[in-house]
C-alpha cells in the first residue's frame, strides 16, 4: 500500500506548468509539516515535502492555495531519478496529490486581514443551517 496523509502549511505559492507532450496541467508546491514531538526546550522542527498535483487537482491548487495556508494532502509517494548535464545521478521523492483540502480553522472578523478570501460555498450562509429537524440524543439512544 502506498498512501500518504499530510497536514501542513504551504511554503510558497504553487507553480503551474503544462507538459510538452499533451499540454497537461501540473502544479508543484511544498508544505512544511511540524514534527509531533520535540525535546523539551528545543524549538518545534518541521519536515518539508514536495507535492505534485495533476489535472483538475492541480487546477484547484493553482487557483486557491497560497503561501502560508494550512492544507491537507492525501496521495502517494513516487520516486524519480535523472542524470544532469555532468552525468551526475539525482534522486527525488514526491508526493503525488490525489486529494487536497483546506485545513485552516474558520476565520473570525478579527482575522479577516490575514485571510485571502472565501473558497468553496458561499460564506454568507455559514453557520445558518436549519437544524429544526434534528433531535438531541444521549449515549443511551445510540444503536451501537
Amino acid at each position: 500500500m502506498n498512501k500518504v496523509e499530510l497536514l501542513g502549511r504551504l511554503t510558497r505559492d504553487p507553480e503551474v506548468r503544462y507538459t510538452q507532450t499533451n499540454n497537461t496541467l501540473v502544479a508543484n508546491f511544498s508544505i512544511a509539516v511540524n514534527r509531533r514531538f520535540a525535546k523539551e526546550g528545543d524549538p518545534v522542527t518541521a519536515d518539508f515535502f514536495n507535492i505534485v498535483a495533476w489535472n483538475k487537482t492541480g487546477e484547484f491548487v493553482s487557483k486557491y492555495f497560497k503561501k502560508g495556508q494550512q492544507v491537507a494532502v492525501v496521495g502517494r509517494l513516487q520516486n524519480r531519478n535523472w542524470d544532469d548535464q555532468n552525468g551526475q545521478k539525482h534522486y527525488a521523492t514526491d508526493v503525488i496529490a490525489e486529494e487536497v483540502y483546506f485545513a485552516d480553522s474558520k476565520k473570525t472578523d478579527s482575522d479577516s486581514a490575514n485571510f485571502n478570501g472565501t473558497f468553496g460555498a458561499d460564506a454568507s450562509n455559514a453557520g445558518s443551517a436549519d437544524t429544526s429537524d434534528f433531535e438531541t440524543t444521549t449515549g443511551n439512544d445510540l444503536p451501537f
